[in-house]
């Protein structure tokens, strides 16, 4: 186990798609350390619509120019990836009330899985506010036009997986 260093980060989530909410977050936390994680979970909990791999490789494309960020996948316990990785802290996005009493409950039980880990919740830009992946899923299974909302990337990543479903 690695000590945990403050100014690396990691920003977990499952990204299933990766939106501009999530890249608008993503930017900012690594503006704010040396090295940032971000961290594709494997959510046991969630079906998704990308495999794991695939949301990783299309982060991996969209934030190549960034070079302190390290966009890794991940099975297990995110606390368990900070102490394997010396991550010091723990980037939430939050949109609104609703988003935080779900995290705070998270980062109280993180917490007491690996107290050296700090949880800081960074709230969604307002442009953003009203981001959520699982409605951009919805829109583009019914042929909504998403590009405002997610990469171009993942737009075309989207077209095609639908295309597939149907």
């Amino acid at each position: 186990m690695k000590a945990a260093k403050n100014n690396i980060a990691m920003l977990p989530g499952s990204f299933d798609p990766p939106t501009n909410g999530h890249i608008d977050i993503i930017e900012r936390s690594a503006a704010l350390y040396d090295k940032l994680y971000v961290v594709v979970a494997e959510n046991i909990q969630k079906s998704c619509l990308f495999t794991a791999q695939e949301r990783t490789d299309m982060l991996k494309e969209i934030l190549k120019g960034l070079d302190n960020i390290e966009v890794v996948t991940y099975q297990g316990l995110v606390v368990q990836f900070a102490q394997e990785h010396g991550v010091g802290v723990m980037i939430r996005g939050v949109r609104a009330l609703v988003d935080f009493g779900y995290e705070f409950e998270l980062a109280m039980t993180n917490k007491q899985l690996n107290s050296s880990l700090e949880v800081l919740f960074m709230p969604t830009s307002p442009k953003y506010f009203q981001l959520r992946s699982s409605a951009i899923k919805e829109m583009a299974a019914y042929g909504a036009d998403i590009s405002p909302m997610v990469p171009p990337l993942v737009v075309s990543m989207m077209g095609k997986r639908i295309k597939l479903l149907k």
